[in-house]
């Protein structure tokens, strides 16, 4: 297919800018533009139109979005205009600097380091399968260990045709398998010059974040790769980000691999979701970092393929979401209230591993080290899990996820005072099944 000249001049900026990174996009990432049309034109009419403005496709009634009273009813503060109209395709310009400027807070090792402004995507799924879109294709392998979301199956596999390779995550000492890791970019490098990299930390399902040091051996890693002309896409699924309880880095992976090698391309993929417990505003974000011999140029060209992705999907993300978040982020009570809904979630995560400790349970199960995020998983030495899952729902009403010959139990959606009832009749329920 023939290159676009506004794509052709993104392009040029990236590979002057980063040859890596311009190496790295996919058919679909290069070809992506951000056209010249209704919404370019709309910008320079909303500047200069001052008399009449008939560009865009919103009713106005006295020069305001026009609505339902009733509708209005359900907002108390926010205008129409924040409420009613689109929001640009890469987000409202206030809310991506305020989350860029949340995450070199609360990431202290970004400090100095140059990293793109984010993008706004509608949540994290999204923001994965827009970096999907860019950087991933047919030929390509994306390395994930075998504990990882199904999700990755459809974004990845099913819907751009590349192939998963997987990596045992857990070594037998029960920490993070950097070496089976490093021994599969190894393999995988000999047939691919580009491997893209997938790390959800805190994971699902299994609920562990590597600590400092296994995080550094990851990058040691990485780099070591990367010096032997390797390209490498690193995607750091940061879902349940800030969720670290015990034992773990406090940081996103993006922060080791924005500045890594130049052969390495970093992408965060995070979200205003389960970070603000706000799951239905549907509010992500996409930021790129790399070294480069022009951060001024690149990144601008790299948001703007992602705006052309957003543009020729979902056009833009929810407006009125993205206003109350960008509120949200400046609220005096923010960071209170961000810090005792961590208490909570916390407190669960440690009376879960206290009930677990009871000796018990150990002829019937064992269970992946969990420090951080929403879930853990229970592995089993006599039942089925799949079988198991549904003798629980059945039987004592109780709902889990089987994945594999796990089963994995949300923490974050059961109440302290109820983890050990439901614990112990987990176990009930193995027993009559074994």
């Amino acid at each position: 297919m023939e290159i676009q000249p506004l794509a052709a001049e993104l392009n040029e900026q990236i590979k002057i800018s980063s040859p890596n990174t311009y190496a790295c996009l996919s058919d679909i990432g290069k070809q992506i533009f951000f056209p010249a049309g209704i919404l370019t034109q709309s910008g320079e009419a909303k500047k200069k139109a001052t008399r009449f403005n008939a560009t865009i496709g919103v009713a106005l009634e006295n020069k305001e979005p026009m609505y339902l009273d009733a509708t209005k009813s359900y907002f108390n503060h926010l205008k129409p205009s924040e409420i009613f109209t689109y929001a640009p395709p890469d987000g409202l310009p206030q809310l991506r600097k305020a989350w860029k400027e949340k995450i070199v807070r609360n990431n202290p090792t970004l400090a100095g380091k140059e990293i793109s402004l984010p993008v706004v995507t509608s949540a994290l799924t999204h923001g994965l399968s827009l970096a999907a879109d860019m950087f991933v294709g047919p030929d390509d392998v994306v390395i994930i260990p075998d504990k990882f979301w199904g999700t990755y199956q459809l974004i990845f596999s099913t819907r751009r045709g590349a192939r998963l390779s997987h990596y045992p995550m857990f070594d037998s000492d029960n920490g993070f398998n950097v070496t089976a890791l490093a021994d599969l970019m190894k393999k995988e490098a000999k047939s691919h010059g580009k491997l893209i990299i997938v790390l959800n930390t805190p994971n699902n399902p299994t609920g562990y974040t590597p600590s400092v040091e296994e995080c550094q051996a990851i990058f040691d890693a990485v780099r070591e790769q990367a010096n032997q002309g390797t390209r490498i896409v690193t995607l750091s699924d940061d879902a349940y980000f800030g969720l670290f309880y015990e034992d773990s880095t406090k940081e996103s992976l993006f922060s080791g691999f924005c500045d890594l090698h130049e052969n390495v391309l970093a992408v965060k993929l995070d979200a205003a979701t389960k970070e603000n417990f706000a799951w239905g505003f549907r509010t992500g974000f996409m930021t790129f970092g790399t070294v480069s011999k022009g951060a001024d140029a690149l990144y601008p060209a790299l948001e703007t393929k992602a705006k052309g992705l957003l543009r020729s999907t979902i056009s833009s993300s929810n407006h009125p979401s993205q206003h109350i978040i960008a509120r949200l982020l400046k609220d005096p009570e923010y960071q209170k209230g961000i810090d005792e809904k961590f208490q909570i979630l916390k407190s669960r995560a440690l009376t879960l591993k206290k009930v677990l400790a009871d000796e018990r349970y150990k002829d019937d199960w064992s269970y992946y080290p969990f420090n951080s995020g929403y879930f853990m998983c229970l592995k089993f030495h006599r039942v089925n899990a799949e079988q198991l899952r549904k003798y629980l729902l059945d039987k004592y009403q109780i709902g889990t996820i089987s994945i594999g010959d796990d089963l994995r139990i949300a923490f974050s959606s059961v109440e302290e005072e109820d983890i050990e009832e439901m614990i112990s009749l987990i176990h009930q329920a193995v027993k009559e099944l074994s």
